[in-house]
């Protein structure tokens, strides 16, 4: 990867000027705004954070199953390969404009305030819900030590907690966000660690390579395994944009971003592919244990059936605190993310003007509590009635990380035909992406066609239209958002002349 660390004097200066943006109705002076808090350390493990989940700890053996440990590899290896693709594309707008809003910034800037309107709308109800399921999934992992305590006791307690960090200061989100990252990261690199030793023979008894080899492994189910599985690894790679969200709160982002994007690939490279690799060496794609994965059986999951082989006692416990340590880290970032991006809509006049107050601590405090609101409303919605109306959230919300991905890859395409318009060097650029222009448009095709591959699953299971259509609906949705704000509003798009390449408030 390209990165100049020298940037111009023109992005200095445009860095400088938004170090404290004008926020019109902060608590404290009208220059005081988001404060610059977040150091090198938090950045980096913000974007690691956001890749590790349960979709690695517990979800990855359904993933064997299905594909083989050969399809699995190929499949979370071509998406991890997408997603370091999206995250060069984000880091080099990121780097040269590091504002609050990130991509929902960057729409309104490059394409058109219509489509900045829809992506920040967009990509704020989709963590605002996934806040919710999150609260619902602290409470079943809870209930593995307290299986007699009220779900709602846990859930209420652990709301508490996310709200309490994100009310803080941007600085204390991310010292827990480095903190919960350090512990997955950890239990990672043991995991990797033991593999290894069992593979070779140090523990236990080595099943060498015989597990790629029975049956129909290493790839099982064809091309229709690794496509099966390439929509799961999708899905478990989400998060890992949470670094642009954090670009406007980041201390010298010039320099801190791009040295967080750089280490992101080799970092999915060894977490994502090199667990795949140990599991497939380890348990045998037929182990009907791995069918059983689901990210509410931590008996199951293939860490702690490795753990187990590897002698480790309390294997089921050390991997449920891990676990529950992934879903305070998702609900934290949740939290984070979605106020900031609710404060940026509302800074740019595409959400309620008083969302912009910021509290004595510089955090988006209206925001905060609009948002905390809205994931409390959404996880009440799982206990009343047969929790339909919950399922609907996040059927409408399952899709947006890919309409933000495929956003972001547009946004750069547009950024980058600014630059020339305008007669900007790419030497101005902090930190630049190595693949441009191909880097983009392989990304934003395999974001599309990821999305459109979520109809496959339906069709060959032979579902009804319905069944079909109802993943897709958060497609219309947006797209309404989108044109809804254009007939409104009648703001025409944006021409690569006219981007705002410098000043903070767009309107």
């Amino acid at each position: 990867m390209q990165g100049n660390t020298n940037s111009g004097s023109a992005v200095a200066a445009t860095q400088a000027s938004q170090a404290q943006p004008d926020t019109g109705s902060g608590s404290g002076s009208k220059d005081e705004g988001l404060r610059r808090s977040l150091r090198q350390r938090h950045l980096t493990m913000i974007a690691i954070g956001g890749a590790i989940g349960t979709g690695l700890f517990v979800a990855s053996g359904a993933t064997i199953a299905q594909a083989g440990p050969g399809g699995a590899l190929v499949a979370y290896g071509a998406i991890g390969i997408m997603v370091w693709l999206i995250m060069q594309s984000l880091g080099e707008m990121a780097a040269y404009l590091p504002v609050a809003g990130s991509f929902g910034e960057y729409g309104t800037r490059f394409v058109s305030p219509s489509f900045g309107f829809a992506i920040g709308w967009n990509y704020w109800f989709n963590w605002a819900i996934t806040v919710a399921a999150e609260l619902v999934a602290a409470a079943l992992v809870m209930k593995y030590w307290f299986p007699n305590t009220p779900s709602i006791v846990w859930s209420a307690l652990f709301l508490a907690i996310l709200f309490i960090i994100n009310a803080l200061s941007a600085r204390a989100y991310g010292e827990s966000e480095f903190w919960f990252a350090a512990i997955k990261v950890a239990a990672v690199v043991v995991f990797l660690v033991l593999g290894i030793a069992m593979i070779v023979g140090i523990i236990g008894d080595s099943p060498g390579a015989t597990n790629w080899t029975k049956g129909q492994a290493p790839f099982v189910g064809g091309y229709k395994g690794i496509l099966l599985v390439l929509l799961v690894a999708g899905y478990s790679f989400q998060g890992t944009e949470l670094i642009g969200t954090a670009a406007g709160e980041a201390a010298d982002p010039g320099r801190s971003i791009p040295r967080a994007i750089r280490t992101i690939f080799w970092r999915i490279l060894l977490f994502y592919i090199g667990a795949i690799a140990v599991i497939g060496f380890l348990i045998p794609y037929t182990d009907p244990s791995l069918l059983s994965s689901s990210e509410t059986n931590i008996a199951v999951s293939p860490f702690t059936l490795v753990f187990k082989k590897a002698g480790i006692l309390g294997a089921a416990t050390l991997m449920n605190a891990v676990i529950l340590t992934s879903v305070l880290s998702a609900g934290t970032s949740g939290l984070y993310a979605s106020t900031r991006m609710l404060f940026a809509l509302a800074e740019n006049g595409q959400a309620p003007k008083f969302l912009m107050k910021l509290s004595k601590h510089q955090v988006p405090f209206n925001a905060l509590v609009a948002t905390t609101l809205v994931g409390l409303a959404g996880f009440i919605t799982s206990l009343v009635g047969d929790g339909k109306a919950y399922e609907f959230l996040l059927t409408v919300s399952a899709l947006a990380g890919f309409i933000t991905w495929a956003g972001i890859s547009w946004c750069h395409w547009k950024f980058r035909m600014a630059l020339k318009a305008q007669g900007h060097s790419l030497d101005e650029l902090p930190y630049r992406s190595r693949f441009f222009p191909a880097g983009a448009v392989v990304a934003l095709l395999a974001c599309i066609a990821i999305i459109i591959g979520q109809a496959y699953e339906p069709i060959t299971s032979g579902a009804s239209i319905g069944g079909v259509l109802m993943p897709y609906i958060g497609v219309p949705v947006f797209f309404a958002l989108w044109w809804g704000h254009k007939l409104v509003t009648h703001a025409p798009s944006v021409t690569p002349e006219t981007a705002d390449l410098g000043t903070h408030n767009v309107h």
